[in-house]
């Protein structure tokens, strides 16, 4: 079965063969505006892939080692193989439904207003719920990490026997410092153009590597002496520290809109999108989870940083680098569940698909510079984005610890975008499909009901 990619259904069969941008303007001629084509995405595969993989590596990586510890390096090495491969094939399929969707106005309710109708307004309350969670646990990180990190590097670049002044030590004072870097990041329509944090995102995901090989490597003064090594051996911390990695791997959120921004999203590009994130992701939680099993062994914590001395300036940049990661992780947030409200308060409303007979093609969408397409104006898209960062804000502000409150939104949300709905969607819109593949489908629906069962035994 041939698929076109990013096209609204225009009623020609899908085994025509699909004419460029330049001979289809030729054909319509300088004056045709009603049927000129859409606008295609601006997006580049290497912006794709970072804001991917910043959506999907997080300060969650640092429990890695505890992982190894509380199973042993070979079950641990393949638990975080099997949570990326799982999660790849999830993007995958979500990425088959997209194609289904109006031309680059992919969305979880887009592709649920096909499958279940009915429910296409829960599922994206469920989503803005879950990222709106996650953003508050990304503000409340920062909060608790910045007076470490000025403590350290203050002792580290100036005498050890001074203090930073009072207020550099207060958590509430630096988010809302950075607050003034993050609100106009959470204001940008898109994606692509949150390309380069992602890019400093994972240059301070790199350096953490460095940390944890060279410490490996060359142990610090004062670094803890290492408990055993196991290649095999489980402990009652498996149960708890495997949904770690499995969530690890949650970026489902965004990858709608890197469908619809990308420049020609054709399946292959996709593909390649999808595996570089995950491929390298994996490759980033292994090389952590091991080198940092091998420093402190079965005496590991779960955060694989705060077990090295906290006086070398190494570790202290270190932690500044969590922070970096963690701050402009936060956008990435923002963007997925400002999207999803709007639907919510919009009553889900997504404009059908026009056949290359409408007039009104053109005005029935909002085309963006980077080709992605929105139904929300300027003054929604405002006002969305002020209660979105207000309300993170003074939750995050007076609150210390939302840890059992965002565990839970965060293990049912993120199972549910990433196993539960790919899962459902792909199975539902190709059951009834003679030309789908039939081992595809069953695939997809066990996903689903392995999205159900880690959701009620995790």
């Amino acid at each position: 079965m041939v698929q076109t990619y990013g096209t609204a259904a225009t009623g020609r069969s899908d085994a025509e063969p699909r004419m460029s941008l330049d001979e289809r303007e030729a054909l319509l001629g300088d004056g045709a505006t009603a049927k000129t084509p859409k606008k295609e995405g601006l997006a580049t595969l290497h912006s794709s892939v970072g804001n991917l993989a910043n959506t999907i590596i997080g300060s969650g990586m640092l429990t890695f080692p505890l992982a190894l510890g509380s199973s042993g390096i070979i079950p641990g090495m393949l638990t975080c193989l099997f949570s990326g491969s799982v999660a790849a094939f999830g993007l995958y399929l979500l990425s088959l439904c997209a194609v289904k969707a109006p031309h680059r106005r992919a969305s979880f309710f887009a592709i649920a207003e096909i499958t279940f109708p009915k429910a296409a307004v829960f599922f994206d309350a469920a989503i803005a719920i879950k990222c709106f969670g996650v953003s508050i646990s990304y503000l409340i990180i920062v909060k608790s990490l910045m007076p470490n990190v000025v403590a350290a590097l203050y002792h580290d670049l100036t005498s050890p026997d001074t203090n930073p002044p009072d207020w550099a030590l207060s958590g509430r004072n630096w988010i809302c410092v950075l607050m003034l870097v993050l609100v106009p990041l959470a204001f940008l329509r898109n994606l692509h153009s949150l390309r380069h944090t992602s890019y400093i995102a994972l240059f301070s995901v790199a350096y953490l590597v460095v940390v944890v090989v060279v410490c490996y490597f060359r142990p610090l003064p004062g670094t803890p002496e290492r408990g055993e090594i196991h290649l095999i051996k489980f402990t009652p911390n498996f149960v708890s520290t495997f949904p770690v990695q499995v969530f690890a791997y949650t970026c489902s959120q965004n990858l709608f809109p890197i469908f619809n921004e990308i420049n020609m999203n054709t399946q292959k590009r996709m593909n390649i999108v999808i595996g570089t994130s995950i491929g390298g992701a994996a490759l980033i939680y292994e090389i952590i989870a091991i080198f940092g099993y091998l420093t402190f062994g079965s005496k590991v914590g779960a955060n694989i940083i705060a077990m090295y001395p906290s006086t070398s300036l190494f570790i202290a940049v270190g932690q500044l680098a969590i922070a970096i990661l963690v701050l402009f992780s936060y956008p990435l947030q923002v963007h997925p569940c400002r999207n999803c409200l709007d639907k919510v308060f919009h009553a889900g409303h997504v404009s059908p698909r026009k056949t290359s007979g409408d007039e009104d093609t053109e005005d029935a969408e909002i085309e963006d510079e980077h080709g992605g397409s929105s139904d929300m104006g300027p003054l929604k898209h405002t006002v969305l984005t002020i209660a979105i960062i207000v309300s993170g804000f003074t939750v995050a502000y007076f609150v210390d610890d939302l840890q059992m409150v965002l565990s839970f939104v965060g293990s049912t949300g993120s199972t549910t975008i990433s196993f539960i709905l790919p899962g459902l969607f792909y199975w539902k819109l190709t059951r009834n499909d003679p030309e789908a593949s039939r081992g595809l489908n069953r695939a997809a629906l066990a996903l689903a009901v392995y999205g159900v069962l880690v959701c009620i035994f995790w």
